[in-house]
């Protein structure tokens, strides 16, 4: 998903990738092996990427990537999806881009916001379960951590019918320790902001023992926490996801491939 969040979207064409992100892609990753049969020769990576990127922006079928495009098949691209996944790819990636923004101090760790939002499954599949705003159809859930400006810190996907406070501590863990700066690399927030998804008493003290102070809403109270006013960055975050049309319905059956 990162990978999407990386492109600049005021291109006219924004699954186009540019110099500047290919040269941080490019060691990342994997050589390829020898070709077992001689053949049309191998479809070069940048526009393979560039075919991955088209359909993620669109949402169409891998099978109807335009041929014309020069990206390859769609079954090229998602072979080479598939394959950079396992290499580790993506990960690694989004590490390299925590580390620029941090090392340009434009990582805000002084609070964490998280949230989640369903989607639609349409074939079901691993993480995905009977969806309770969707009449228990098939659907996942994004759960989604960022920095005080809506940077995506950690990102995690489950059924439907997870309940959001379960991906609370999973998600803390699963910031990278981000460096770029001298000192200790950074791992955690000081602060974490939620809605009342996350009102358990006993998540505070766990979200405490991991130093970061929890600010949670809690049910019952009158005219709003007024916690909005810090956690709308998370909301803008999951519209920027699924102004993905290959984010905002789970085509892929397979959870990893979703996820990458």
């Amino acid at each position: 998903m990162l990978v999407g969040v990386g492109v600049g979207k005021r291109q006219s064409r924004p699954w186009v990738v540019s110099d500047e992100l290919w040269s941080l892609v490019e060691p990342l990753l994997p050589q390829p092996g020898p070709k077992r049969v001689e053949g049309r020769p191998r479809v070069p990576d940048r526009q393979a990427l560039c075919g991955i990127l088209f359909v993620l922006h669109t949402g169409i079928q891998w099978e109807y990537l335009p041929q014309e495009l020069g990206f390859g098949s769609g079954m090229t691209c998602w072979r080479r999806l598939a394959a950079w996944n396992e290499a580790g790819v993506w990960d690694e990636l989004y590490l390299v881009l925590l580390r620029k923004l941090r090392s340009a101090r434009q990582l805000d760790w002084s609070r964490a916001v998280i949230d989640s939002s369903h989607v639609r499954a349409a074939p079901a599949g691993p993480k995905s379960g009977p969806s309770p705003v969707d009449r228990a159809r098939p659907g996942s859930k994004h759960h989604i951590l960022t920095d005080a400006q809506g940077i995506p810190l950690a990102v995690s996907l489950t059924g439907g019918n997870r309940n959001d406070v379960t991906e609370l501590i999973p998600l803390l863990n699963k910031v990278p320790a981000v460096t770029g700066l001298v000192g200790r690399p950074r791992k955690r927030p000081a602060l974490l902001f939620a809605d009342r998804g996350y009102d358990h008493d006993k998540y505070r003290e766990k979200v405490r023992m991991l130093g970061v102070r929890p600010v949670i809403a809690r049910r019952g109270v009158p005219h709003g926490s007024g916690l909005g006013v810090y956690r709308w960055v998370v909301e803008r975050t999951i519209a920027w996801f699924h102004g993905f049309r290959r984010l905002r319905i789970r085509w892929e059956r397979r959870d990893d491939i979703h996820e990458a």
